[in-house]
């Protein structure tokens, strides 16, 4: 998101749950990984996380990891009009780009009010925390567990 537009940037429904703000990053974290088995796009693993058996049903896990991938690969998607779009940003020494979003940025921010709505709906009231991808460098789908405290690993 372009900060001079008026959009927040990429925040994380932690910004909007003030007292449990501190709570995440004392409380336990399941992190869905990349798949890479059809390349370097990005997907995330749909295999549900042992963690999460009694907090969250599969169904509801699926559907999210599956809406995630279907949002990146959106995103990642080649058309006509994001090849003219590189080719106006190129013409106009991306200048184009004060003024406007990027198709990719438009994903993005579709991807940002899918996990809000899936914290507000389905996670936050089993006590869970989905955690944007865009956040964790794309690299992990971030669960925090809320109602239960980290282990110390020796």
């Amino acid at each position: 998101m372009k900060a001079g537009k008026g959009m927040p940037n990429h925040t994380t429904p932690l910004d909007d749950i003030g007292p449990r703000q501190g709570q995440t990053q004392l409380c336990m974290k399941v992190f869905v990984q990349r798949d890479y088995s059809d390349g370097t796009a990005v997907r995330f693993q749909a295999h549900f996380p042992s963690e999460l058996e009694g907090k969250l049903d599969q169904a509801a896990f699926s559907y999210t990891v599956s809406q995630l991938n279907t949002y990146f690969a959106e995103a990642e998607k080649g058309s006509c009009s994001t090849y003219c779009e590189g080719c106006m940003a190129c013409l106009t020494a991306y200048l184009m780009y004060i003024c406007s979003e990027t198709h990719y940025e438009k994903c993005l921010r579709k991807v940002a009010k899918f996990v809000s709505e899936q914290n507000e709906r389905v996670y936050m009231p089993r006590g869970l925390l989905l955690t944007n991808p865009v956040d964790r460098g794309l690299r992990v789908i971030e669960i925090s567990i809320l109602d239960q405290p980290m282990v110390a690993r020796t």
